[in-house]
């Protein structure tokens, strides 16, 4: 049992990350396509869309954050110095975004709000996207500790995959306002989750090309039989998939365009865990390597065992009361 304790909590927190990625993403998404509404009603309706979900939707963030610090110290050891300065920058992004959230409801001018809300979201995504970066293309470790630059993770991949997630996270919140609303807001979304969807594809292509070229871990682990006969047909899936979006946007469908971006980034989420897993600090670092004593997992493990079912009924709860649609200058129905 013992042995399978670092696999578990690894499970925990990659499902945290990717339910704060897919949650928080809409709503990150919704606030990236703020600047582009027409008037401060379609601004109000937008808000109304995601003001119930989009504190509880961090709650994932915390989970795996402190799933990290517990189950495998080692690695929160290395990787808080490696990243130090993206995360740091992701989370003053998003305090800054919530108190410009709050201030907006009651703000008499709504101008300076609306930039805040919208250029924290977009700091907070590219912070993520930095993050990403530097953690596919691998942490500098010697003897256990962290032994790189406070930079290392500024390189050309941060960039690009803080771009593209910024384009996910658009498609996301573009999807997710077809879903939830009506009329103009609903309707230029139809248009902006086409050419968010486009440039997702695109970005996604460069990261799935540039990966392989700048490490060549990366490129056996896809490349190397009988790896490749496994998973060839992922890229397929993703370009059909994309091509259902499309098609259910134009078909005028509600909730397939959000459920088929949901489905884009669990792929692209399952190509990072075939890229890395195991390592939890790649290239050197396993999750059996720096997970914390049984003792301490176990405990963890049984407190997270009563709160996850809480935490799961809470966001279920409050999406089931919140349901149906926003309609400009009104709220839910």
């Amino acid at each position: 049992m013992e042995a399978y304790l670092p696999l578990i909590w690894a499970v925990i927190i990659g499902v945290a990350v990717m339910m704060y990625v897919i949650l928080d993403g809409f709503d990150l998404g919704v606030a990236l396509l703020f600047p582009f509404a027409e008037s401060e009603r379609e601004r109000d309706q937008m808000m109304r869309s995601i003001a119930p979900f989009w504190d509880g939707n961090e709650t994932w963030l915390v989970l795996g954050g402190g799933g990290l610090l517990v189950a495998f110290p080692a690695a929160y050891a290395v990787l808080m110095p490696a990243l130090y300065i993206p995360i740091i920058v992701m989370l003053l992004a998003l305090v800054f975004r919530g108190v410009a959230f709050e201030f907006r409801t009651v703000a008499q001018r709504k101008a300076a709000w609306n930039a805040a809300f919208a250029g924290g979201s977009l700091v907070a995504t590219l912070a993520q996207g930095a993050v990403l970066g530097g953690l596919i293309q691998g942490i500098k470790v010697e003897n256990g500790i962290f032994a790189g630059g406070p930079f290392d993770w500024a390189r050309p991949l941060a960039l690009l995959c803080g771009l593209g997630l910024t384009a996910g996270y658009g498609l996301l919140g573009a999807t997710w306002l077809i879903w939830r609303t009506e009329g103009a807001v609903a309707e230029r979304a139809r248009g902006q989750a086409k050419v968010l969807l486009a440039a997702v594809l695109v970005f996604m292509g460069a990261v799935s090309l540039y990966t392989p070229l700048a490490s060549e871990e990366i490129a056996a682990r896809w490349f190397s039989i009988p790896n490749i006969l496994l998973l060839w047909p992922v890229p397929i899936v993703t370009v059909a998939l994309a091509w259902a979006a499309w098609r259910w946007i134009e078909a005028r469908y509600d909730v397939l365009p959000f459920a088929a971006a949901i489905g884009l980034f669990l792929l692209g989420y399952f190509g990072l865990v075939v890229s890395r897993f195991p390592y939890i600090v790649p290239p050197s670092l396993t999750i059996w390597e720096t997970a914390a004593a049984p003792s301490s997992q176990i405990f963890m493990l049984v407190g997270t065992a009563i709160l996850l079912p809480l935490i799961l009924g809470y966001i279920g709860w409050s999406y089931w009361v919140f349901r149906g649609k926003v309609r400009e200058g009104e709220g839910y129905h």
